[in-house]
């Protein structure tokens, strides 16, 4: 149990490196909110199941699984009213890039 939960607790961290990286990589808004809420969710989840395994103690398990609910409700739901707020005022692509250092 513990390999299988250091094992989830690396590529957890791994997958939020990865969702880090796409809120400065992808170019406008409505995808950095996807890279933050679909990636993030999924990569808390796999860590905390990681920590849980290693914490070993049904304490460990109830935190986990109560952070865990707690992101699978929250997140989606505020990705989505950001989402519609963006679409509401009508932002294209175009407008929600972060402008670049060598632009005039």
């Amino acid at each position: 149990m513990t390999l299988l939960g250091a094992l989830l607790a690396t590529g957890g961290s791994a997958l939020l490196v990865v969702a880090a990286l796409g809120l400065f990589l992808l170019p406008d808004a409505l995808a950095r909110l996807h890279a933050a809420t679909k990636a993030g969710t999924l990569a808390l989840g796999t860590l905390l199941t990681g920590v849980a395994l290693l914490g070993g103690s049904p304490e460990w398990w109830w935190r986990a699984g109560a952070i865990v609910l707690l992101l699978f409700v929250t997140l989606p739901i505020s990705s989505h009213m950001l989402a519609r707020a963006a679409a509401r005022e009508r932002y294209g692509p175009g407008e929600l890039e972060v402008p670049s250092a060598d632009a005039p």
